[in-house]
């Protein structure tokens, strides 16, 4: 009985510690992100090339946002919506960038719970205004296509302020409900194999049951993914058909021209973002993989917008005369 009880008295410390430490781990204690630990030697060049990828990143989407202030030619609608993308893209880069550059340097940093469910809110709070964004400007590309004399009456002042505002408040109201659901969970380790904190590394930690969670989850890819995609595919079919009926090539041409840029940053975005999520793959591959969607997109968007679109050339070309003539 001796043997039997000093059995039961250990198993029940086990038992206890491996509560405290559930608990430990859910109310604050620091999650161990491990990076990119596979480059060894590779770091200080990885961190250099990510340093300068993150400088050009905020000062590309920055002048975007100056030059379409500042320039007349491009106070519309559809640039209106241009800038609040480069605002995402900032809120995302300089969310994810940091911490990782921080990452590389140590080979390997640690957040605390709190810091990492709130890197968690921003990443996907950013993610999904950029859907958002993507889905509103392709609608009004749709209009300014298929019904351009109704277009000044649809896509006015009104409409994009109220479109924003609907986005921010209701993208971190929903993203505030999912987080608030995670702190709640228990968490049994404190390593990510990862750069930052997104959801499946999270959730991989928790032994909790994650049932509610994953619902709610599910319930904002569909309103913020599935039905986005959605309106910008039924969007461009209507496009394209309108396309094909204008008669010349030239009119083909300018009329698509004036929709390129968007179409080119929505595959890069979808496709990037079902790549990493619906196709299963290795853990090492989707943290390289990540590096798309949350670095060089938001590089890629202003290059994108500023080469392919010939009024943002004007303007910049008109911004770096002004500002020569004043330096000069």
């Amino acid at each position: 009985m001796s043997i039997l009880g000093l059995k039961a008295f250990v198993l029940v410390v086990d038992v206890l510690h491996e509560q405290g430490n559930r608990h430990n781990v859910s109310e604050g204690s620091e999650i161990l992100l491990l990076g990119f630990h596979h480059l060894e030697r590779l770091n200080s060049l990885f961190f250099l090339l990510l340093l300068l990828i993150y400088c050009v990143t905020i000062c590309g989407n920055l002048l975007i946002i100056v030059v379409v202030s500042s320039s007349r030619s491009l106070h519309f609608p559809m640039y209106f919506f241009l800038t609040q993308l480069s605002i995402s893209d900032i809120l995302l880069t300089t969310t994810i960038v940091p911490n990782m550059l921080h990452t590389l340097l140590h080979e390997g940093t640690s957040l605390s719970l709190n810091g990492c469910l709130v890197q968690f809110y921003l990443f996907i709070a950013a993610e999904a205004s950029e859907c958002l964004l993507l889905t509103v400007m392709s609608y009004d590309r749709y209009q300014a296509i298929c019904n351009p004399l109704r277009y000044a009456s649809v896509i006015d002042l009104t409409f994009c302020l109220r479109a924003i505002l609907f986005f921010w408040l209701g993208i971190f109201s929903m993203e505030l409900m999912v987080v608030m659901t995670m702190k709640h969970l228990d968490f049994c380790g404190n390593v990510i194999d990862h750069f930052f904190c997104d959801l499946e590394p999270l959730l991989e930690l928790s032994c909790s049951d994650t049932f509610i969670m994953k619902l709610e989850t599910l319930f904002l890819v569909i309103f913020l993914a599935i039905c986005p995609v959605t309106v910008i595919i039924v969007s461009y079919v209507y496009i394209i058909f309108t396309i094909l009926k204008i008669p010349s090539v030239t009119g083909r041409q300018k009329t698509f021209s004036t929709c390129s840029a968007h179409l080119t940053v929505v595959s890069l975005f979808y496709g990037s973002l079902i790549t990493i999520y619906v196709f299963p793959r290795k853990q090492n591959a989707k943290t390289y993989l990540s590096l798309f969607y949350t670095v060089v997109t938001p590089l890629l968007n202003p290059i994108i917008y500023s080469l392919s679109n010939t009024d943002v050339k004007r303007a910049l070309t008109t911004l770096f005369k002004i500002t020569k003539s004043h330096i000069l």
